[in-house]
């Protein structure tokens, strides 16, 4: 298939192609039905376009052939382009964001259509949006982020639907930098229904959560990244440790991104923290954060100096592991680990290799 598009490129270097031979190249090469084929070119040819230039000048932007062939098999329309009048604005508009070289072709790959007809009417409206929103996004790098990772033309009414969204966020009191950065890690949310956004809304305040709490936005883009199924999973999980549901619902008031834990994390935090460290379980409902420490660089690592030091009796009274657990690198290391020269290296050796020592206990 990609000889054959080589071979058509040829042809176009020696004269503006014919429709029938468009034609040709849409069938042969990309596989379109015939039917379809003839539908592109009698709706987007004319004599004023001509599919060589706008090949000659995505090359000369320094975009490869095969990037090329794949926007065109996505987008035919692209190829009746007119190069000065929209397809050369649309390219220098990416280019003023910051997208240049191989990161526009990545980009423009992903999503071909955005060089189509729909992006003055679609795309650039909603970008002029979100890059209201973003508070010092210095490159414009928090904007790109939040264009990647969405399809903003291929829904109904998508400046409508953005502009509706970003009101009601706004009503909940999600604005300014909580806004911004809820968009930058979740731009769906923007480009929901506004039914949808409002049922997950109104999920998040049936847990508990109120309008004023600075806790919302963390709990809605929480919610947005869960099914119900995984959410029923995770409910599940606690209460086989234990955990009633209102105890769930309040770790999770407390700390929204625990649900966004792995369900393996969970399992093996909660098993450390009450079967090891010997908490009550009201310790982690009190401080659920706990639970999205690095058990294998900092809460395993701590303990089993803290071991150490005890059976060695460097320490006469074990300290409160969960003010441990939150202190500094440095303070710790001062604290703990040069607490005792005779037993530095020992206890720095166990706190590097923490975790894989009380593994092999």
């Amino acid at each position: 298939m990609t000889t054959l598009f080589y071979r058509y490129l040829h042809t176009l270097s020696s004269s503006p192609p014919s429709k029938s031979s468009i034609i040709t190249y849409l069938t042969q090469t990309l596989g379109f039905p015939k039917p379809r084929a003839v539908f592109f070119v009698n709706r987007f040819s004319s004599t004023q376009t001509n599919p060589q230039s706008v090949i000659l000048f995505l090359k000369s932007h320094g975009f490869n052939l095969t990037d090329i062939h794949k926007w065109v098999t996505k987008s035919p329309q692209i190829l009746f382009s007119d190069v000065e009048k929209t397809l050369k604005s649309r390219i220098q508009f990416f280019q003023d964001l910051g997208l240049t070289g191989p990161d526009l072709g990545k980009f423009i790959s992903k999503n071909p259509v955005y060089l189509s007809n729909r992006f003055e009417e679609r795309l650039k409206p909603c970008v002029d949006i979100v890059k209201r929103l973003m508070l010092d996004d210095h490159n414009n790098e928090n904007l790109i982020r939040t264009l990647r990772r969405c399809n903003w033309v291929d829904i109904k009414q998508p400046v409508v639907r953005v502009s509706a969204n970003v009101k009601y966020l706004e009503q909940c009191g999600i604005v300014g930098a909580q806004l911004a950065t809820v968009i930058t890690r979740q731009p769906r949310l923007l480009i929901m229904s506004e039914s949808d956004l409002k049922e997950l809304v109104s999920k998040v305040l049936d847990m508990g959560f109120s309008i004023d709490n600075r806790m919302l936005v963390h709990a809605i883009y929480t919610v947005s990244c869960l099914s119900d199924k995984t959410f029923e999973r995770k409910l599940d999980l606690f209460r086989s440790y234990g955990f009633t549901k209102d105890e769930f619902l309040s770790m999770f008031k407390k700390a929204p991104g625990l649900l966004r834990v792995s369900e393996a994390k969970l399992k093996t935090g909660i098993g450390f923290f009450v079967n090891t460290v010997k908490f009550d379980r009201e310790v982690l409902v009190r401080r659920p954060s706990c639970l999205m420490l690095s058990l294998e660089e900092r809460v395993i690592p701590r303990f089993k100096v803290l071991d150490i030091m005890m059976s060695k009796k460097i320490l006469k009274k074990m300290p409160k592991f969960l003010n441990v657990m939150w202190l500094p690198e440095d303070e710790f290391l001062e604290k703990f680990i040069s607490k005792d020269r005779n037993h530095a290296e020992e206890l720095l050796l166990a706190y590097k290799s923490g975790d894989l020592l009380l593994q092999s206990e």
